[in-house]
């Protein structure tokens, strides 16, 4: 039984391939691209998908799209009926692209496919998921368990923002939602916008700028903007938002309420106020989060619980709702957002469509592991191909063993020295997990800024997150469990903090950036958190033997992970972008599979002036 999955037209388009329940290869258009959340057909996606299976599109029992325009449509119609005569403006504009682009996408999707293979049976093969299954099915049919509620948070989806799945072997059955436009998404997503940054790309830094601030604000919100109930369920008032109709997410009420209009791109970044205003929303979300998962808890009595959409993507609250115990064990789809719709359309498909059972679960050394292989999906390189690729570059490297490339590499990191690491198969999702990566030494106090400020090309407030060895991890953070993904934070532990003078403590904001608040300052953020991924050697050999390396000359199990890409671009796909982004900003050193560069062994002549070379996020 094969089946594709497809999600496009909005943004973070992808493609992902199951293969009798396995799932074999997945995707995001935007790494073969080059272009930051992607959201054409993802022509580039697919052909890899059925390479990687070494299957053609005929060959597919069915094609799955991740959600259903006419739905949306309707959703978007109802919308502006209901807000009439507001928002004229916005209906004028969207509905000539409706009528041309996305209303008939059924027929874009029947002439794209078609030129992949023009015998393609469209008519049989081509389904449709609703958008929030397409999300909880890709994170229960992958989890490691047999019995689970699935909680779905985003934006929206068709008219769901928010649902409730139960699963039950392949059974995965919705129990309850909430509709547009009462979303915890789209309130983060106003803040956001408030705050300065892009919408649908900048919450994360939300996420990041929150720990510099106080929740001054988060009475505020809830008093004025969200009606939270005792169940978990929730309101928005839209009198604060413009979102329905309009162009911007908030409007001049929203404005008064909090003292002023939005902080534009171009102004003074991140006074005091925008860090409160980033504490404030991100205490809220928590406090949803948490006051729905304990009401679910008691309902279902399930212990097992899986999260997708947008807002699982928020590991903060992730790592609460997994310390409140509320729930005995948490599992996180890794690509939360719409490119892992793709995968659950598919999954979906096979299981419910096809009434297909799931694929039995390994047992790992901590139970039932889940069937993601790591987040590995994406393309690899041979070694002789890696070889050809750079040797047509023009880069100058040595072919190492792995024994010395690890031992290298190691030595490199230790000698704080940065270094860019492509290894295997790329990541699935938006986090970087030792595949495509940027890595340091956490004993630095100076490498969060040097990585941020020479090597992202980005603001120097947003943290980085440790690679820990799995068997280490409870050693050095108030976390005794997996966290493969990089979806869970806790805190480091308290004897391996530093405690801050009174001098220290008084200070505010971006001030608390430079104060050293452990013995691996590179990845404590300012409240001693770290977004936290564990290194396991049946997922990634490669990467747990290097970090297994540098604790053996450091004594520390933890490396420096952020993703290898510049600020605004795609994480590198192929050694083409990783040679680029080696030689467009301060990497110290390069590693692609069994090749080891030095930057002060390179042509100077291929130095890339890579700094404004995409689009800022």
């Amino acid at each position: 039984m094969k089946v594709l999955g497809v999600s496009a037209f909005y943004h973070d388009s992808a493609a992902a391939l199951v293969v009798d329940g396995q799932v074999v290869a997945a995707a995001q258009e935007e790494r073969f691209t080059r272009k930051k959340q992607d959201s054409d057909f993802p022509a580039n996606a697919i052909e890899y998908c059925l390479n990687a299976g070494d299957v053609e599109l005929g060959a597919m029992d069915a094609v799955v799209f991740y959600d259903k325009p006419f739905l949306k449509f309707e959703r978007l119609l109802e919308t502006y009926l209901a807000f009439a005569p507001r928002g004229y403006k916005s209906f004028a504009m969207a509905m000539p692209i409706w009528l041309k682009e996305k209303l008939f996408q059924k027929d874009v999707l029947r002439k794209a496919f078609m030129a992949f293979d023009e015998n393609f049976d469209w008519q049989n093969k081509l389904l449709f998921s609703e958008h929030h299954m397409s999300h909880a099915a890709s994170a229960f049919y992958p989890s490691p368990y047999e019995e689970a509620v699935v909680l779905t948070m985003d934006g929206v989806g068709e008219w769901a923002t928010t649902s409730v799945a139960i699963g039950k072997g392949k059974d995965l059955t919705v129990a309850k939602e909430i509709h547009f436009p009462h979303s915890l998404g789209l309130l983060y997503s106003a803040l956001t916008y408030y705050i300065g940054f892009k919408v649908n790309s900048g919450e994360y830094k939300v996420m990041g700028l929150a720990p510099y601030g106080e929740p001054k604000y988060a009475d505020l919100i809830l008093d004025h903007l969200v009606d939270l109930k005792d169940d978990g369920s929730f309101r928005l008032n839209q009198d604060y938002f413009d979102y329905c109709t309009g162009l911007t997410m908030t409007n001049a009420r929203f404005d008064d309420l909090f003292g002023g209009p939005p902080r534009q791109p171009e102004d003074e970044l991140l006074v005091q106020k925008h860090m409160d205003i980033a504490a404030s929303v991100q205490s809220v979300t928590e406090t949803v989060m948490l006051t729905l998962t304990r009401a679910l808890a008691a309902e279902f009595d399930i212990p097992n619980l899986c999260l997708a959409g947008g807002v699982a993507l928020n590991c903060v609250g992730n790592g609460k709702v997994l310390r409140d115990g509320a729930f005995k064990n948490v599992w996180v789809q890794p690509a939360s957002g719409d490119a892992g719709g793709a995968l659950g359309a598919a999954m979906y498909a096979h299981h419910t469509y096809f009434d297909q059972d799931r694929a039995p679960r390994t047992a790992g050394p901590n139970g039932p592991t889940d069937t993601m292989r790591g987040g590995y999906l994406g393309p690899e390189y041979e070694q002789s191909d890696i070889e050809a690729r750079l040797t047509e570059l023009g880069a100058k490297f040595e072919v190492l063993s792995p024994d010395k490339l690890t031992d290298s590499a190691a030595t490199a990191l230790a000698d704080e020295q940065a270094v860019g690491w492509m290894q295997g198969r790329m990541e699935f999702g938006p986090r970087a997990l030792g595949a495509r990566s940027i890595l340091g030494d956490p004993r630095s106090p100076a490498m969060q800024k040097t990585l941020n400020l020479k090597v992202k090309y980005r603001e120097s407030f947003r943290p980085f997150a440790p690679s820990v060895l799995r068997e280490d991890v409870s050693d050095w953070f108030d976390h005794d469990g997996d966290s493969p993904y990089m979806l869970m934070v806790a805190d480091v532990r308290k004897e391996r903090q530093l405690e801050m003078t009174e001098t220290e403590a008084a200070l505010f904001g971006i001030d608390k950036l430079n104060i050293p608040r452990s013995d691996i300052p590179a990845v404590t953020h300012v409240d001693y958190s770290a977004r936290i991924q564990t290194v396991h050697p049946d997922t990634n050999p490669r990467y747990h033997a290097l970090i297994k390396r540098f604790k053996d000359i450091t004594g520390y199990p933890i490396v420096v992970n952020t993703s290898f890409n510049v600020r605004g671009e795609p994480i590198v796909c192929t050694p083409e972008d990783a040679f680029r982004c080696f030689m467009g900003t301060e990497l110290d050193v390069l590693v692609i599979g069994d090749c080891y560069l030095k930057k002060s062994d390179q042509d100077p002549s291929l130095k890339l002036d890579y700094k404004d070379a995409f689009e800022l996020d």
